[in-house]
């Protein structure tokens, strides 16, 4: 359709661990996942997206929630937050939106992967709509983003069913 209009990027891997713990190769290979492959991907996004269009990232709630064992997954997404917000102002004059998605507990595998059920069943009472998120909670907010949004820029929306 003569162009690029709107990029979506959540690729990203979860390794959990104690700081004290994390083995530096799982480190470094969720730094590599999602800390550069954001970067690239907003790079080639800012080069091709056309005026008007919208890069989303995918960032997590777990920043503010400051679960154990979260803590190099949470760091890698606080970098993708400054990726989102330093680049959307980057793109100025462009009418292009740069926003970031974080959700919360979300029924995904990557979220499941893992987790006995008291695990998760405890996790779904968190948010006051004692449930955890479906991937179609995330993509409406997304589709919001990517279309009647226009005047959301720079941000980073939370959603989470009120966790946070």
């Amino acid at each position: 359709f003569g162009g690029i209009d709107v990029v979506v990027h959540a690729a990203g891997i979860m390794i959990l661990s104690t700081v004290a713990e994390l083995n530096f190769d799982d480190f470094d290979r969720m730094h590599r996942t999602n800390v550069r492959g954001t970067f690239v991907v907003d790079q080639q996004a800012a080069r091709r997206v056309r005026r008007g269009g919208a890069l989303i990232n995918f960032s997590t709630s777990v920043k503010k929630l400051a679960f154990p064992t979260y803590a190099a997954y949470a760091a890698t997404k606080g970098a993708v937050d400054a990726i989102t917000l330093v680049l959307a102002k980057e793109l100025r004059g462009r009418d292009i939106t740069v926003n970031a998605v974080a959700p919360g507990p979300t029924a995904t595998d990557l979220f499941l992967d893992g987790k006995d059920e008291a695990t998760v069943e405890n996790l779904s009472k968190l948010a006051p709509l004692e449930r955890l998120g479906t991937p179609v909670d995330i993509a409406e907010a997304v589709a919001f983003l990517a279309g009647p949004a226009r005047w959301v820029n720079g941000q980073v929306i939370y959603v989470n069913g009120g966790v946070i």
